[in-house]
Order: structure tokens, then C-alpha cells, then sequence
């Protein structure tokens, strides 16, 4: 893989973890049940995040 490639890979995996992690802890923070669509967003965000980190990895191995 490319570095540019990688790189950009890199940064959009730790734009998708610090979004997730803020609706966590957000969540975190209220007395009741997140909104269905604050549960979504962070599933969303979860298999966004298995999907980059997969291409990442088929990037590696095809080095």
C-alpha cells in the first residue's frame, strides 16, 4: 500500500474511534438509555471501524 495510502487509512481509523468514543462517553454520562440513534451512530462507527482496519490489514499482508 501507499504511505499517502496508509497514512489516510490511519487517520480516518483514529477520526472513527475518537467520534465513537465521544457518543460512549457521552452516553456514559446520562442517567437514562442512549436515543436509538446515538446507538446506531456507534454501531455504525463500530463496523466502520472493522472494515478499515480490515483493508488495512489485506494492505499489509499483500506487501
Amino acid at each position: 500500500m501507499a504511505q499517502s495510502a496508509e497514512a489516510d487509512l490511519k487517520g480516518l481509523l483514529h477520526r472513527l474511534k475518537v467520534a465513537q468514543r465521544d457518543l460512549l462517553l457521552t452516553a456514559a454520562t446520562t442517567a437514562t438509555l442512549p436515543s436509538d440513534g446515538a446507538l446506531r451512530k456507534i454501531s455504525e462507527l463500530e463496523g466502520a471501524i472493522a472494515a478499515t482496519e480490515a483493508l488495512m490489514q489485506e494492505e499489509t499482508k499483500r506487501r
